[in-house]
Order: structure tokens, then sequence, then C-alpha cells
């Protein structure tokens, strides 16, 4: 039993120093690509590119900025100014205390806007951070133009996509363990991995796990973040749901046909019955188009951009 025991103790340690080296590898692949803002509830790390009409990009669950590819980035400021930000909690961005849910994250992004003062702006959302931009322009509307919503997650859920469910432990110690001794090993392992549910149809593209940021999330600060963030999302998006019918904005959302994490067709479809005017469009691919598609869907984006709606 004592033999077992530290049999135990040392494998322990071996996983902690793992996801140690994990995280130490992560920063190095994908270092902070901006500045940083303190706002009202903690620090957020964005990059401000371009100049002409504003366009934010709000990234999903577990992910940063570097999930919007530089092809898209790039693309967008040739003709606009793009600000894109690592939700609270997520990337290199930080939140006072536990990580809010989020309506507490649509007032930390509000404050940046306010901030960098761009204008209204063309808020891009991808996956939950299509739920964020809609709580951000349901509680000020004055400062969006537009929305543009690839894959978004827009309808509540009974229980999260499979890949997703290793964040909804509850225990804070447990979680803590997880983080520790099982995430990072398993980065490590998906690092390597060309196939994921969270991308196919779509194969992982070689470089998802730097310039994508792909290994940032198994940090272990970072994973808890996230899997926090996801058990708020029950609570907080009833809320934003009933808001939909008062959206006086152009809205259109873009979806995959493959994506196997959200449906198109209730993400999408009917959402798009929801907000008046609004319109969902479909293109090939899985979950994560604004990487493995971005030229595509930077063009979808400048669609919605108002100097450019009707002219697709």
């Amino acid at each position: 039993m004592h033999v077992a025991a530290e049999l135990l103790i040392a494998l322990a340690g071996a996983l902690a120093l793992v996801t140690l080296l994990a995280a130490r590898r992560a920063e190095r692949l994908a270092p902070p690509l901006g500045a940083f803002c303190d706002v009202a509830g903690g620090r957020i790390h964005y990059t401000d590119q371009g100049s002409g009409a504003p366009i934010v990009l709000i990234h999903g669950l577990g992910g940063n900025m570097r999930n919007f590819a530089p092809e898209l980035v790039d693309h967008l400021a040739r003709s606009h100014r793009v600000i894109a930000l690592d939700r609270p909690g997520s990337g290199y961005s930080t939140a006072t205390g536990a990580v809010p849910d989020l309506h507490g994250q649509a007032a930390m992004v509000i404050a940046l806007i306010e901030a960098l003062r761009p204008g209204p702006v063309t808020l891009v959302g991808h996956s939950l951070g299509g739920a964020l931009a809609l709580a951000v322009v349901e509680a000020r509307p004055d400062l969006v133009a537009s929305l543009a919503l690839v894959a978004p997650l827009t309808q509540p859920i009974s229980a999260p996509p499979a890949d997703f469910r290793l964040l909804m432990v509850r225990s804070a110690l447990l979680r803590r363990i997880v983080a520790w001794l099982v995430v990072g090993p398993l980065g490590l392992l998906a690092g390597r991995a060309r196939q994921s549910p969270v991308f196919a149809p779509d194969p992982v593209p070689a470089t998802f796990e730097g310039i994508g940021g792909g290994a940032l999330l198994f940090r272990p600060d970072r994973f808890d973040a996230a899997s926090r963030d996801a058990q708020a999302v029950p609570g907080a998006l009833p809320a934003i749901v009933a808001g939909y019918p008062a959206i006086a904005r152009p809205v259109a959302v873009l979806f995959g046909t493959g994506d196997r994490i959200l449906d198109p067709a209730v993400h999408g479809g009917m959402f798009a019955t929801q907000v008046a005017g609004a319109r969902c469009d479909l293109i090939a691919g899985g979950h994560m188009i604004p990487f493995t598609h971005p030229t595509i869907t930077a063009q979808w984006i400048e669609t919605v951009v108002p100097e450019f709606l009707g002219k697709r």
C-alpha cells in the first residue's frame, strides 16, 4: 500500500511536470500579439490594426483571438479597422476573481470599445463569441452597427457537445486536478492530432497549435477559466435569447454545413426567424471556419459591414 501511494504521488508529479512544460511550450508557440487595456473586472489583451469601418472579432469557448486566422485578419485590415480580443479569462486576458458570465464579459467588451473609441462597430462573434456579441448589442445597441455571427451559439442546449464535456467538472478542487494532471498531457497528444470533431469535416491545420493559439487552452489556468465559462452559459443565455426580438441592427449568420458542434439549422436557421431581417448563409466546412476557411469567411464578414450591405 505504501509503495502504491508513492507510485501515485510520483505519477501525479510527473503529469504535473508535463502540464507545466506544455504551458511553457504554449506560451512560446503563441505569445501575446498586441496591447493590454485595463477595464473594470480585469485586463483585456487585444490587437488593433488597419483603418476604415471598425470590426471587432470575438472568439469562442476555450479559444483566443488567434482562432481568427492571420489571413482573415489581414484581408479585413486592408480596408477596415480590425480589433481582435481575447475574451476575459481566455488567451492572455484576465478577470479579477472568477470569470464573469456572458453579461459580465459583455460589460468588459463594452468598456474596451469605449476606451478605443472606434465608433459603432461590426461585431463578429464565433461560437460562444456569437452569444457574447448578442449580449453586447442588447446591452449597448448604440455601440454596434451590425453583427456577423460565425457558427454562433444562439439557443439553449440541454448538454454540451461531447468535445466540451471535460469542461463541465463542477468541483473546483477536481477541476484543478484535471487541469494539472489530465489536460496538459492530453493537450500534447491533441497537438499532434490532425482530426477533431471541433474541426471536422475539415482537418486540423498543422499551424493551429501555434498560429491558431490552440495550445493555449492547455495551460491550467485557462482550462479552469474555460470550465467556469462553459458552466455559466445555461444561466446567462435565456435572457439573451429573450432579447432577440428587440435587436434592431443588421444581423447575419454563417455556418459550415458540416458543423458537428452546433447545429446550423437550430443555431442559424431558427435564430434567423427570431431576429427581424436576419439571414443565415451556409458554406462547406466545419465549426472552425474562421481558421480553416479564412478568406471565404472574411469576404462574407465584409458583406455585413454597413458600407457593403446590399452589395452581395
